[in-house]
């Protein structure tokens, strides 16, 4: 049933490494939501975001409490699923972090089981969020930019080996899922998909060319066919000596529009005046990941309480999250096995 207005939705978050904070921090400067629960295998990590919430060191006892709604997922990429599944078949909604998982397989057991317990799910691609993303969006979705013919996704970052080294989980196939592709460049992956429509077919390469002591790519490239028949391309690292603002172009046969880190910085649309700016800038992950702020993880913590409180799935759900997996990991497999992969369904 919908949730009064007036109703306060509490929240859960279980890992407490770096992307936490940030979801604590939007806990807290949301509405109606309040952190009252944080569990981590180290005490002393979850003490750090806490704040007045109970500190576990089981997440399994956080979901036993009968107040929390909603578990922010933040544990390693590869350990999503079996927390996303323990929380679902305990009742409570899941808002999990990018990728949903490292398979397509194991994002829809994830779906399944939320689908089953009939609790929400949401994954966290703030990206779609900010008002200037929206507004291309819109102008794609009205035909503006007429027919469209090629996006390009560009995610040009640095990551020290001493990042990597940081956690024994980064930078593997089983728990990080990838790299420069998996971990950094999919909310672009996601919105290249989002504005130019599925994807048909791709082709890609991958490497590891600078890191030491990591098992996934660094850089990698891929060209794309689109269902409608536009191209596109992919182009990720995290090997750049300094890491510069990720971009995303979108042209079409009536003009062409293009954003860094969210926010317009071209805006070539005819007679269509480009929008005002509206929010502060989300920061960017170009060569520190703690410099993104929590902006955009707080216009989901605020989706998801308006999902609750209006029984309906958040804006980005685990069917839409899904689509970037598909597309990074058949660039994995068209870079290991050398030939194209058709994802037309």
């Amino acid at each position: 049933m919908p949730m009064s207005r007036c109703e306060e939705v509490l929240f859960g978050i279980v890992g407490a490494g770096s992307v936490s904070s940030l979801h604590a921090t939007a806990i807290s400067n949301c509405p109606n939501a309040r952190l009252v629960a944080v569990a981590d295998v180290s005490e002393e990590r979850a003490r750090r975001i806490a704040g007045d919430a109970t500190v576990y060191t089981d997440y399994r006892a956080l979901l036993e409490r009968n107040d929390v709604d909603v578990v922010c997922i933040c544990v390693p990429s590869g350990m999503h699923m079996p927390v996303c599944i323990d929380a679902a078949q305990a009742g409570k909604h899941v808002l999990v972090e990018k990728p949903l998982e490292i398979t397509v397989e194991r994002a829809d057991a994830i779906i399944q089981a939320c689908d089953a317990a009939k609790v929400k799910l949401g994954v966290i691609f703030q990206l779609r969020f900010m008002p200037d993303v929206r507004a291309v969006r819109e102008i794609v979705e009205s035909g503006t930019l007429g027919k469209l013919t090629l996006g390009n996704a560009y995610v040009k970052w640095h990551r020290s080996q001493e990042y990597y080294d940081s956690s024994d989980w980064r930078g593997t196939w089983t728990m990080d899922g990838g790299g420069a592709l998996m971990n950094q460049a999919i909310h672009h992956v996601d919105l290249l998909q989002w504005m130019m429509g599925p994807v048909a077919s791709i082709f890609g390469y991958t490497a590891n060319l600078l890191h030491k002591r990591i098992e996934v790519e660094d850089t990698a490239v891929a060209c794309l066919q689109f269902v409608n028949g536009a191209l596109g391309t992919i182009e990720a690292c995290t090997s750049a000596q300094k890491g510069v603002p990720a971009r995303l172009e979108i042209r079409g046969e009536k003009g062409a529009v293009a954003l860094e880190d969210g926010r317009i910085v071209w805006w070539d649309v005819g007679e269509t005046p480009q929008p005002e700016e509206k929010c502060a800038h989300l920061g960017s992950g170009a060569s520190d990941p703690t410099a993104i702020t929590s902006i955009g993880h707080q216009a989901q913590i605020e989706d998801m309480v308006q999902a609750i409180r209006e029984d309906r799935p958040p804006v980005v759900d685990g069917h839409e999250a899904r689509k970037a997996i598909e597309i990074v990991t058949a660039i994995y497999r068209s870079a290991e096995t050398g030939l194209p992969i058709d994802i037309s369904g």
